[in-house]
Order: C-alpha cells, then structure tokens, then sequence
C-alpha cells in the first residue's frame, strides 16, 4: 500500500473511492483497465489519507441530503480495511450528517459495520450491493480467488434481509465458455429469491475486455483454462463487449425468475432506486423539536 493526499473525493455523482485498487485478485476486473490511469501496480492499494477529512467537509457544506455511494471501482471492503478502518469511518460520518448509503461489496467484511448499516437505515436509507458471478464454488475460487465465496456473499444478503436492509445483486460478469451456464445461473437466482432481494442488476451474458484487464485475464485463462484465451480470440478479437452465445437463452430465465418473485430487474430502474434519497418519517418527527 501506499498513501497518497487528494483534492476531492465525491464525484459529480456523489459516488466515491477510498481505495484505488484491489487485492481480491478477480481475473476480470474492468478496474485495471488502463483508461482508468492508475499509476501504479493495482495490488499496490492507494490509501487516500485525506478520505475521511474531505467527506467530512463535503457532507458539511451539502445543502441537500442524497445517497452517497461507494464500490463501484475499487470495494470499500478490500483486506487492508480490517487494519485501516477508513470506510467504517466514513459510514459513521454518513450516519452523523443524515445522508444515505447505497454500498457496493463482495466481501463478508460488510457484517463488521451492520452496525452502522442498520443505523443508516433506520435513519434515511441503505442499499447493499453485492455481486455473484459463480455458484460452483470451486470455479468461484479460480475466478475471484481472493474474495468471500459466493456461499459466504448469500449469507450477507440473508443478514441484511433479516435486518431489514434492502439488497441489490449484481449479475456480472458472466464469462463465455466458463460459467455461461443455465445451471450457474439458476443457481445464484435461487439465492437472490432465497434472500429476498430487491433488485437484480444484470447487463446481459457477458463482460467487458479493454486495455489493461484483458492482457491480465488472458493470462489467467493460460494459467487455468489451458486454450480458452485462443478461443476467446477466434471469437471476440479485441472487442470491448463480449456476449456469451448463450445471451438469449438465459436473459430471459433471469426476467422470468425476477417477474415470478417480484424482484427488480430493469437496470434503470434499480439505479433510480439507488440514487433515490428517503428521510424516514420517524426520524423526522424525532428532529423537529430541535429544529
């Protein structure tokens, strides 16, 4: 890790990034690209020393609450936040000046801070975000080798539904050839129904490969699917969307299981409700009086 001093840390967007860089190792992280322009290696982590200062001032002179988000490049939840505890810090600055949460992860570290999650919940609104990719866990360990399982990430969003926070899955990426598979996909759907989720964000059957993460995740698929980057090749060139040829078999499985448990699914729809921002009537009553 090393540190460094930013000017700001809110985007146009209110979203956010305590970290740049990962070591969860998922071998098709979009977040390596090189349009990103990080300047150093990605599992060398930048630790913006200043995060917390400068949310703090940016909460502060905010005249109107909204939701903040926050995982969207780098998870708020990578190894260095059990020692750090930088975005706990920066919940407990959320929960302190009334603004909403919607958190992106796919660690278990999230249920150190239900704490707090539950606080900002009751007090305006949390959405936790959690992505499954793999429901073999054995496969889950080759593609993201770093991270909670998948097994490990349903019991979180069990928790949050027994905790009242609502939760939105993110269903990507599916990789061609790999786990591109109806019994995958079936099998991280039952887990969405089983916890209740409110929404499923899932852009289609495939990812995205450009500059940075591609020459990376060909290299792990020499490492542990011996000719699948020759394939990928013959298929794809160097395309920028990668559609599994099983796209139109399993989209509409995904919709069709999301219609029959009532569970969101159209992607601007989820993200109107994450960049929505709720006061809870009961807390404001309670603040009246010292209004």
């Amino acid at each position: 890790m090393h540190e460094v001093e930013v000017k700001g840390i809110l985007s146009s967007t209110n979203g956010m990034n305590i970290y740049r860089g990962c070591s969860h190792g998922c071998i098709y992280c979009d977040s390596r690209s090189k349009c990103y322009q990080m300047k150093h290696d990605f599992e060398d982590i930048e630790v913006k020393s200043n995060a917390v200062l400068l949310l703090e001032n940016a909460l502060r002179r905010k005249r109107k609450k909204c939701m903040i988000g926050t995982g969207s490049m780098s998870d708020p939840y990578i190894h260095l936040e059990e020692k750090l505890g930088n975005t706990r810090k920066c919940l407990e600055l959320i929960y302190t000046y009334g603004f909403g949460l919607a958190i992106q992860t796919k660690s278990a570290r999230i249920l150190r801070d239900l704490d707090l999650l539950k606080k900002i919940n009751d007090k305006t609104k949390c959405v936790v975000q959690m992505t499954l990719t793999t429901y073999d866990e054995s496969l889950c360990k080759i593609i993201e080798p770093n991270v909670s399982t998948t097994r490990e990430r349903f019991e979180v969003l069990k928790i949050m539904r027994d905790n009242k926070i609502p939760t939105i899955v993110w269903l990507s990426p599916i990789l061609p050839f790999i786990n591109d598979t109806e019994e995958n996909i079936r099998g991280l759907l039952d887990y969405c129904i089983e916890a209740k989720v409110y929404g499923i964000i899932c852009f289609g059957i495939g990812m995205t490969l450009r500059e940075g993460n591609r020459e990376y995740f060909y290299e792990k698929l020499d490492e542990h699917f011996p000719g699948m980057k020759a394939r990928y090749i013959r298929s794809y060139g160097n395309s920028y969307e990668i559609t599994s040829p099983n796209h139109n078999k399993l989209m509409p499985i995904i919709r069709d299981a999301c219609k029959a448990h009532g569970i969101i699914c159209d992607v601007h729809q989820c993200f109107n409700y994450l960049h929505e921002f709720t006061e809870k009537k009961t807390y404001h009553q309670y603040t009246l009086p010292g209004l």
